[in-house]
């Protein structure tokens, strides 16, 4: 039996997620007691972040961020990762420790607007990598200098500093004053990429900051980020951030960059994004992942990924909200070129991946993340109590075949796929596949030879459902 799931019926679905979510809003977002790897709200009711980065608006106009917005939560989305640093938010512009709350007002009306389209949002406090005398334009933060009014001499002094820290906590005072037991806010981040930082003991400055943030924040959830785990010099910064306690979310970023040290960030994004999650989980840790930031860089950061323009079917994007969660993660990958998701109007894979996880519970799933060989695919699979996900991803559609050579994705005919019933499924179980790319469903039948899958092109979302 063969249905198509057309584009009104994808709209209409998607916006009742966003009613729903919207319902909620006075709930908390927290780590689940069913199932510490994912989410869920105080009543309850599990909670998959859907959504990306967007920083601040384009050109500094908020009419940009509200049509983002709209746009995101028309496709079911419900979280934005906010960077209040960023010279459009940043409150601390003029003086060390002096806090603007004219400017305030501009994180008053992204908050606004995250509750009008439901979206929960992450907010990321600070990011600043030095504190030259002089030099603001690529990442410093020179009002923190003693020359300019500040406590420090570089950016050393500054993380070590007790009287620095002391100082920065006035930040998270100000933020908590105006801001405390706001349930719209998913967390709290305390710096974007810290261990890029130009000096300065990174542990032990996210470990007091975190617990002042709890102590802020209560009901809110705080975290730390570093930089793109692109190389294995990474792993100690990133294994002790990811377990420390008070650290509520093990958070991992990575690229497509052909100029990392990792072999695995040259080639297909699936894969790179999924061993982001194993990566982390391989630590030991059973707190939420998130791959929280991801896309495509030219040579080492140096600019977007130069064939964007090639993918104007998304295809990357695809791939970063897909294989994260497959891979076990708390929710999809959160892309970062927004202005490459606005310019190529892709919204609509936001939708798509909504559809695939719609209805679906995962701290009661207690899912057993698997990944099953086949000929031609690399097939991700979440087996459940009650629910089997698998996501059949096309092994020879790839950036390199088709962004950069130029070939269309072949539609893949009759392949045959085995995979395991839920774990409480019993004789009746139904299976159904979606296709992201087209939004057809089907229900299929299961034989002693296997599932036999409907064609498609790049990747299909196979279910089985126990009755």
């Amino acid at each position: 039996m063969r249905g198509i799931i057309l584009a009104t019926m994808l709209m209409t679905l998607a916006g009742a997620a966003v009613r729903a979510s919207t319902n909620n809003l006075g709930h908390y977002v927290r780590v689940s007691p069913r199932d510490s790897r994912y989410f869920e709200l105080d009543n309850g009711q599990p909670y998959i972040p859907i959504g990306l980065n967007l920083v601040s608006p384009l050109k500094g106009e908020m009419a940009i961020m509200a049509d983002w917005c709209a746009k995101l939560a028309a496709q079911g989305g419900n979280f934005a990762r906010i960077r209040l640093d960023s010279a459009f938010f940043e409150i601390e512009h003029a003086k060390s420790g002096e806090y603007d709350a004219e400017k305030a007002k501009r994180t008053d009306e992204m908050l606004a607007l995250a509750r009008k389209h439901g979206l929960r949002v992450k907010l990321c406090i600070d990011g600043f990598r030095h504190i030259h005398e002089t030099d603001a334009k690529k990442f410093g933060k020179p009002i923190h200098h003693v020359a300019n009014g500040g406590l420090a001499t570089n950016m050393t002094d500054w993380v070590n500093s007790p009287a620095c820290r002391q100082r920065h906590k006035g930040k998270y005072d100000f933020l908590a004053n105006r801001y405390g037991s706001d349930p719209i806010i998913f967390g709290w981040e305390l710096w974007n990429e810290m261990n890029c930082v130009a000096g300065g003991d990174v542990r032990d400055w996210t470990k007091e900051m975190l617990a002042e943030l709890h102590r802020r924040f209560p009901k809110n959830l705080c975290m730390q980020s570093l930089g793109s785990f692109d190389s294995n010099s990474q792993r100690p910064i990133y294994r002790d951030i990811c377990q420390m306690p008070g650290n509520d979310v093990a958070q991992i970023h990575r690229y497509l960059d052909l100029g990392a040290s990792l072999k695995v960030c040259h080639g297909p994004v699936d894969v790179l994004a999924a061993e982001a999650i194993r990566e982390v989980r391989g630590y030991r840790t059973n707190k939420p992942i998130l791959l929280a930031e991801s896309g495509g860089v030219e040579w080492q950061h140096s600019g977007p990924w130069k064939y964007y323009d090639q993918d104007t079917e998304g295809m990357i994007l695809h791939d970063v909200l897909f294989a994260p969660f497959f891979a076990g993660a708390a929710g999809p990958g959160h892309f970062w070129h927004r202005d490459y998701v606005a310019k190529h109007d892709l919204w609509w894979h936001f939708g798509r991946f909504a559809q695939a996880v719609a209805d679906l519970d995962p701290p009661a799933e207690a899912f057993e993340v698997q990944k099953l060989d086949h000929p031609r695919l690399r097939i991700y699979v979440l087996r459940g109590k009650r629910t089997t996900l698998a996501w059949c991803r096309d092994k020879e559609a790839t950036w390199q075949t088709v962004q950069v050579e130029g070939r269309k994705p072949e539609t893949l005919h009759g392949l045959t796929v085995t995979l395991p019933a839920p774990v409480d499924g019993g004789a009746a179980v139904t299976v159904s596949a979606y296709d992201p790319w087209t939004g057809e469903k089907n229900i299929l039948k299961a034989a002693p030879a296997g599932i036999t899958l409907p064609d498609f092109s790049r990747s299909l979302v196979v279910r089985l459902r126990a009755e």
